[in-house]
Parts: structure tokens; sequence; C-alpha cells
């Protein structure tokens, strides 16, 4: 692709896709046929350069419009939005769910990740690749986890066309391939009204068709593909928790016993509680609130929420963003797509209360490409609120102002980092920044910024609810409060479990029905570490687990027997990490390379030749835990690290 504004011209249906988010160019400058008025003065440029952050809209536009992103539909867009084309290129290169060259409309994903490999997913994807051809109009492509661990082996079928029918959207008798098939505002749903500069202008775009396959066959992962109508129905989001109506949980109450898409029944069930009492104390006083009951980050990083909000609301500048990460994208983690599935009501009252407390009047909430079903739970649940005076200008009555943007990514494990986060939705690549400065004070568009992920701040509603005392005394002293574990593998039961942190390792699979002839447990993901079945005594705390040797995470475990080879998970994990890289720093973009081509080497080898090449693996997993930018490569060794060291791996 020549990297320049060029003689490619887009195709009508490409630059209705793009108008219909942008709105129709206003001259010539912008990709309007020319007018005499445009040969006197150029005009528009700044206010196109600060619609920048509509770039990666526009390019989902193309996706689902297409299929893919042309050279002629990248040229408009740059045009459109003052973009260099080689920084478009880059962006559009960057993501994995596009694609800058040719390919069917319909695109079938097949998971090749942990969980899914041990249940089969390398015989499933051999058996589709062998029965689509070419001829069938469908491209297959080996994906990296699509957070379905639950129910592996997993697909999900993309296919792109033009804009769905409103009409049709509440239709029961609508086949179930179009089941998630919305019709969004705003390049990616619930976007707020426009200001004049593009961010947060209300465009019309349409999501692509999805069908989700799990557990998948061959003949319905096919069927999917190439007979919508025989697609089948997605589960309704309780089968993923085996807790289902349980009274006593606190985090997961609601899924199976209200209806996720009505407003109404979560009001019933207790929702908009919090946010009330959060207005009647003050902004100051929930932070107060968040900071004695313990509360910390629950995507892995356990930093105090209490002392970010804290740092945030306390910035001179102004405007103060908030950013929701929902782009669990951690092999075996799927706890964050359940509750948007199943509560998304809670998420947004949750939002609403960081907001107002941080003093933030704008939040975006990123989430997962993968997440068809949550992205038109979510997209409904913000319009219903803001139909309701729930978001909008007078939130309750109350004279806060606060909306909220939902902002799709598009397939890289990186864009979980904050700050890579903050650059995808500006419109950049998403990789890690350099800290300091922090994000409190220097975060997306260059102002303070709070960045939750969305089990943190759905337990910021029993802490309001029920008093920051008695969500303290859930769970140990320095852990408190309830966890959410995502259990897959090897067990009876896969699926998310609520704990109260001080519960053991063994306790929790004992619920997921732990099978026999146990060979190793994964905690934490790909990131983690894996501890032997003799070890299930750890109690699932922070502190627990470090001083174990392990880590949490995210709250991953994946259990597997002896019938899964423990070499070919530790391939899978260091291809995940060589894939995922973003490349920015020496040490993660070569090392994970490294330590795939050693495993490689490992699996032929023994004896002298296979020691050397485990001394060269520690010694580039030191490199890229020392020097790396970010967590991923400075956690890309661990699970190997643990795998070689504590379960003998290639003894």
């Amino acid at each position: 692709m020549d990297l320049r504004f060029g003689d490619s011209k887009p195709t009508d249906e490409e630059r209705a896709a793009v108008d219909a988010l942008l709105g129709p160019p206003e001259s010539s400058w912008e990709g309007a046929d020319r007018s005499d008025a445009d040969l006197r003065w150029a005009r528009g440029g700044r206010e196109a350069r600060d619609r920048r952050d509509q770039l990666l809209p526009a390019l989902h536009a193309l996706n689902d419009r297409v299929g893919w992103i042309s050279e002629g539909a990248l040229d408009y867009v740059c045009r459109r939005l003052t973009v260099p084309p080689a920084e478009a290129y880059g962006v559009a290169t960057f993501y994995a769910m596009f694609s800058v060259r040719p390919r069917p409309a319909t695109v079938l994903h097949v998971c090749t990740d942990l969980a899914c490999t041990a249940a089969g997913a390398s015989e499933l994807c051999a058996a589709v690749e062998t029965r689509l051809g070419p001829e069938s109009g469908v491209k297959v492509e080996r994906s990296p986890c699509l957070g379905l661990c639950e129910r592996a082996p997993a697909t999900l079928t993309i296919r792109a066309g033009a804009p769905a029918d409103p009409a049709q959207e509440d239709n029961p008798a609508r086949p179930a391939f179009e089941d998630e098939a919305v019709q969004a505002e705003g390049g990616s749903g619930g976007a707020a009204p426009g200001n004049g500069n593009g961010k947060g202008r209300r465009g019309r775009n349409t999501l692509h068709a999805t069908a989700v396959c799990a557990p998948a066959t061959p003949a319905q992962a096919i069927a999917a593909a190439t007979a919508p109508e025989s697609a089948p129905t997605e589960p309704a989001p309780e089968t993923a928790v085996p807790q289902a109506g349980t009274p006593t949980l606190t985090l997961l109450h609601r899924i199976g016993t209200t209806d996720p898409t009505s407003l109404d029944d979560y009001r019933a069930h207790g929702g908009y509680t919090a946010l009330r009492r959060a207005f009647a104390l003050g902004p100051a006083a929930v932070i107060r609130e968040v900071t004695d009951a313990g509360l910390v980050g629950r995507g892995g990083a356990a930093f105090p929420t209490g002392r970010k909000w804290q740092a945030t609301a306390a910035q001179p500048d102004h405007p103060h963003y908030l950013v929701c990460n929902a782009d669990e994208s951690e092999p075996g983690t799927f706890k964050d797509r359940v509750l948007m599935e199943g509560d998304p009501y809670a998420l947004v009252e949750a939002m609403t209360i960081a907001a107002y407390a941080t003093g933030a009047h704008k939040g975006y909430l990123y989430l997962r490409g993968e997440y068809p079903r949550a992205l038109a739970r979510l997209t409904r649940a913000i319009e219903q609120a803001r139909t309701r005076g729930l978001l909008g200008d007078d939130v309750l009555g109350q004279g806060y102002a606060f909306d909220i943007e939902i902002r799709r990514g598009a397939g890289a494990y990186i864009c979980g980092e904050e700050t890579a986060l903050f650059n995808s939705i500006e419109g950049h690549r998403g990789e890690p920044r350099s800290k300091p400065p922090f994000p409190v004070e220097k975060g997306l568009f260059g102002k303070p910024t709070v960045e939750n992920n969305v089990e943190t701040l759905v337990n910021v509603l029993p802490i309001l609810t029920m008093g920051a005392e008695a969500y303290a005394a859930i769970g140990t002293p320095t852990s408190t409060g309830p966890k959410l574990f995502c259990v897959s593998g090897t067990v009876a039961r896969p699926g998310v479990y609520e704990l109260p942190f001080g519960a053991t390792l063994g306790e929790l699979l004992t619920l997921a029905g732990v099978r026999d002839n146990l060979r190793a447990v994964l905690l934490g993901g790909a990131a983690g570490g894996f501890v032997r079945p003799d070890e299930l005594d750890i109690p699932l705390t922070f502190e627990g687990t470090r001083e174990a040797g392990t880590t949490l995470g995210s709250g991953v475990v994946m259990a597997f027997d002896d019938t899964v080879p423990l070499p070919r998970l530790l391939l899978r994990i260091a291809e995940f990490f060589r894939d995922e890289s973003c490349g920015q720093c020496v040490p993660c973009r070569v090392g994970t390379v490294r330590q795939e081509e050693a495993l490689h080497r490992i699996a032929d080898r023994t004896g002298a030749a296979a020691a050397d090449d485990i001394a060269l693996l520690r010694e580039v997993g030191r490199a890229m835990r020392d020097a790396s930018i970010c967590g991923l490569g400075q956690t890309a060794w661990n699970a190997v690290e643990s795998a070689i060291d504590r379960l003998g791996a290639y003894e």
C-alpha cells in the first residue's frame, strides 16, 4: 500500500459507511467534489484534527460494512480526519480484527487459546479449514482467546454487510445470526450528543452481524458461517454462573434473576440505590467510603481504588475523564463479559458514581471487539438510562452532567494496559506510554483520567449500599470484599464463581468439580503462573498467592489434567505473547520471539541441548521482566518459568 494520498477512490459503499459516522464531507478538503469555493482557502483543518479520536470508529465502520479496509477507503478516512496515511495505516494494521487485504465478508474466528486448546480446538480448526475452502466465501482465522472459556472450544462468526433495519431490532422472529446486530450510535454504540468537534458525535453506524458457537462442533461452526438461519442460539448469561440464584451473592446476585434488558427490573432489584446514596454523601465522602472499604483494582495490579480516585479528583486541570477498561483479553478471563451481558445497568450506574466522585463529566467504555452481546446490552442500557434521565445533562435531577460513550476495541491484548487503551481511543496505535506522568495527571487527551476495569467498578455498588465497614468485613483484613474467579479447563462446572477473599484454591476447585488426575493449575492466565496439585491450600488473596510464589492476577483459574500436554500449552502461551507484543520496546519485541523459538527447539531436544535452551530462556525472561516498558513483556516469562521450576515441564 502506498502510504500517501493517492489516486485510489473509495467505493460508494465505503464512502457511505464513513459518512454514516462522520456526516457528509463539507468541502473537497474532506473528500467532497471540488467546487470554486474550495480553491480560495483551506478551512476546517484544526477541527478535523480534533476528530482524530474518530479514526478507530471509522475503521470499524468500514470493516463492519465491507469486511476489510481498502486503500481508497483508508485514503478517504485520512482526508476526512486530516490524518497522515502512514499513521492511519499503522493503526489499521495494529488490530487483529481488521484487514487491509481483500477478504470475504464472512470471517470465522476459531479460538486456539489455552482453554480451547485443551478442549480440542486444533482438531476443530483443522476440520473447519478442510471443509470450508476458498469457494465457500468464508475466511477461517485462528484466533486468540474469545472470552468464552467456560464453553470451550469456541468460534465467533462475523459477517460484514449493509445497515440492519432498526425496526427489526426487537423482532423475536429474527434469525439467531442477527440477534446481536444492533443499530448503534456514534460509531460504536451509545455515543453522547455532539459538541461540534467530533468527540461524541452521534453518527449512524451499523454493527456487524455475528454468531457465537460455544461449545462448537465443526458442523455448528460451519452452519453459523454459511447458513445464518441455522446458527445456534447463544445461551443466557446465567449459564456461565454455576452459583446463579444464590441469595448470598454480592456481585452476581442479579444475574439469572433480573432481566438484563429492563431498566425497570434493574431498579426493582435495588438498582440506582447506590447512586442516590452517592449524591446524598457528596464526592469526597464517596471516595472516603471506597478508601475505607479497602477496594483495590480487580484487573491484576491491585492498586487502591480510593487513592486513584482521590488523586484524579484533586487535579486542578480540567476536564477529567473516566475510562472503564472492558477489554479483558487475558486468556481464561471472561468475568467482565458475564457482568456486562447479565447486569449491564450495574456497570452504567457504577461508572456514573465513579465519575461523580472524581469530577468527570464524560466516560468512555472501551469494550472488547469480540463481545457482540455485551455491546448490544450496554448500548441499550446506556440509551435507556439517557432517556430516563439517569445519564445526560441532569442526572437524577441533581444538576450533575455525565454521559458514556462506548468505544470498541479491535483485537489487541496490549490495549488492556491503561495508557495503550488511551492511545487507542485517541486514534493512535495501542502502544503503552512511559510513566510518569501517570494517568491521574495526564491521561486521556492529556487530561486527568481515572481508569478502572468492570469488576472494580461494580464493587462500588455494594460498598455504598451496605457501607464500607460491612464490605470490609468480607474477605481478609488486607484483601477485602468478594472476588470473581473464572474457572475453566478440565473441571465439571466451568464458569464465573464469587467467593470472599481468603477461600482456598482447593475450595474453589471443589465447587467447580475438579476431575481426577489433576496435572497443574494456572493462576492469573497467560501472564500468571502454574501451581502443583499438592498446593491447593493456597489462599486466594493477593498476599496469599504472592507468598506462595505465584499471582492472583485477574482471577483466572485454569485446571489441566494429565491428558493435556504441558509443552503444547507453554508453546501456545509463547505464541500468544509473540503475537500480542506491540513491538515498541526491544526487550519484549525480541524476547517474545526468542522465547518461542527456544520452546520449539526444546520440544525436539533432550539432555544438555535442552538445558542450554532452558538457560537461554531464563536469561531472556529476566531481560524482558527487568527492561520491558509495560506488563506484557514483564510477565511474558512467568508461566513458562513456573512450569519449568514447579512442574518440571521438561525433565
